[in-house]
């Protein structure tokens, strides 16, 4: 029989087994012997082929619908990711209507059916962008703009990624094909796609480029393995377009374009997660090693974006037989041939401490190291509001424990503004330093001098917070009106004032010299540069 579909003449495999069939017929397309007529005869002859290309075609094109479901689904993703809510993504995966266009993707390329084609991308184009805007619009609007643990896991694709979308894609094709769990088949293939969209979104209105790219990746790797394994489901259970006389090398030709400009970015890919995977073994296998055989290694994070790779892990060692992170860190070196940022805190176990208490042990530190995450992260956010900068241009030393950044100029601003922000975030990050530089080329405070060679409360105030611009700026010295390398025994208020400061300014490491300027008792310090900070006036 023949199926019309969007002015293309599809053809399907049915019965008629080496029997020369006339356009318009049933035409086989594999040998009729042994296994392949068994096939044929018991599991093809089965399929109702016309009914469920119609039903590809009705779900693969974009509607009202269509559009309102990819939104609704986005954003509760979206909204889950960033509360860290597995339920709640579940429940956007359980709506997400990505499933139809890219198996109506998968079996035009099996049927040759390029009006279908058409259609599936046309809706992938219109639903991908606008999923990606509206999580993006969310993130922009919502307080929380940390990345979670659900938002961190979709960006590295790993091969579990890739087998989960396979696995999803096979068993999506056959309750399609069989007219069985038309609703598992929505749960199967959303589970790898909106998510990571979702994900991208957050990558875009943060400025994070790493996760944005890497839940792309995620996303395109997902994406060509649904629709290529559609695609072989398809021609196994008998769907196939039959070669007319009408269709030409080029369309050939076409086919084949778009098999290899899917499989390259997924051989791509695939050779990246499969690296990292090596990787991954060879530093676990270096630190069990290193470690000894009553150690047990609970916990391994790596980011390989870093430079040095960073690597972070949670051992169970027997106090007597812990090993220093100087030594895992010459042990993964030697491993993998290349130097790591290793941060290794290691979980001491009495030699009567049972598998029970161990694990308990990884738990609670797994738990700690969760919770000083959030913090750092937290700390970080908190810094680039204050500076009016993006989260990723904060500098963060999480074996030091500080936090740096350069602020912007921000309107109205001066140097008491930026010195009470820096202050006000170091009094919420308990147990780091917290460093905020002003911006450059700020006047610093004019300090009011009182007459009788005493600092009052408010120079003192105007007086630290030069002081601390100064550091902020690393300025090796500083000017003072009035300053003497010597001061007489019997000093003017201008030099006792002069003095104080002076001495403040040695205490914090900043060379006081002469310089400056003295006006209707204002005190305005100034930059020296470094090969002028010679002592005395």
């Amino acid at each position: 029989m023949r199926h019309s579909l969007a002015n293309e003449q599809v053809w399907y495999i049915g019965r008629a087994a080496g029997v020369n069939t006339r356009p318009g017929e049933l035409r086989l397309w594999l040998p009729p012997h042994g296994l392949i007529r068994w096939w044929r005869d018991h599991v093809n002859a089965e399929i109702d082929h016309p009914a469920v290309v119609q039903r590809i075609f009705d779900e693969s094109g974009w509607s009202p619908r269509f559009i309102f479901m990819v939104v609704m689904s986005a954003g509760i993703a979206e909204l889950g990711l960033l509360q860290s809510s597995p339920a709640v993504v579940i429940g956007a995966m359980l709506i997400s209507p990505l499933m139809g266009p890219i198996m109506g993707l998968g079996f035009g390329l099996a049927l040759f059916d390029f009006a279908s084609l058409r259609r599936s991308l046309a809706a992938l184009a219109l639903a991908v962008p606008l999923a990606i805007a509206f999580t993006a619009l969310i993130v922009l609007c919502s307080p929380l703009q940390s990345a979670t643990p659900e938002i961190l896991a979709r960006t590295q694709p790993n091969l579990f990624d890739l087998v989960i979308a396979l696995f999803s894609a096979l068993a999506g094709s056959f309750a399609l094909i069989r007219g069985k769990g038309e609703t598992i088949v929505g749960v199967a293939i959303a589970t790898a796609l909106m998510p990571p969209l979702a994900t991208v979104g957050f990558g875009l209105a943060t400025g994070n480029s790493a996760i944005a790219w890497g839940a792309l990746a995620l996303f395109a790797t997902n994406f060509v393995t649904i629709a290529l394994s559609a695609t072989i489901m398809a021609r196994l259970y008998g769907f196939g377009h039959y070669l007319s006389t009408h269709q030409t090398w080029l369309q050939t030709g076409l086919l084949l374009g778009a098999f290899v400009a899917m499989a390259v970015p997924l051989g791509l890919s695939l050779e990246h997660i499969a690296s990292q995977a090596v990787t991954t073994n060879q530093i676990r296998a270096a630190l069990a090693e290193a470690s000894g055989r009553e150690a047990r290694i609970t916990q391994l994070d790596i980011d390989f974006q870093a430079v040095p790779i960073a690597v972070r892990t949670v051992i169970i060692t027997p106090r007597q037989k812990a090993v220093s992170t100087a030594q895992l860190a010459n042990a993964i070196k030697a491993r993998i041939g290349q130097a790591v940022a290793l941060q290794a805190d290691q979980v001491w176990r009495a030699p009567s401490s049972s598998g029970l208490d161990d694990a308990k042990a990884a738990l609670a530190r797994a738990q700690d190291l969760q919770m000083e995450e959030r913090h750092t992260e937290h700390i970080r956010y908190m810094l680039a509001i204050a500076a009016g900068a993006a989260p990723d241009d904060v500098l963060i030393d999480r074996e030091a424990h500080r936090a740096q950044v350069a602020a912007v100029l921000l309107p109205g601003a001066d140097l008491a503004t930026y010195h009470a922000l820096e202050q006000h975030i170091a009094a919420l990050a308990d147990g780091w330093t917290v460093m905020l530089a002003p911006p450059a080329g700020l006047n610093l405070l004019p300090v009011p001098v009182t007459g009788n060679g005493q600092l009052s409360s408010a120079a003192m105030a105007a007086v630290e917070t030069n002081i601390w611009a100064a550091k902020r700026w690393n300025w090796a010295a500083l000017g003072i009106p009035g300053w003497l390398a010597a001061m007489p025994a019997h000093p003017s208020s201008l030099q006792a004032e002069a003095k104080a400061i002076g001495e403040i300014a040695s205490d914090a490491d900043i060379t006081p010299v002469a310089g400056g300027k003295y006006h209707a008792g204002i005190l305005q310090l100034a930059p020296i540069k470094p090969n002028t900070t010679a002592k005395g006036a």
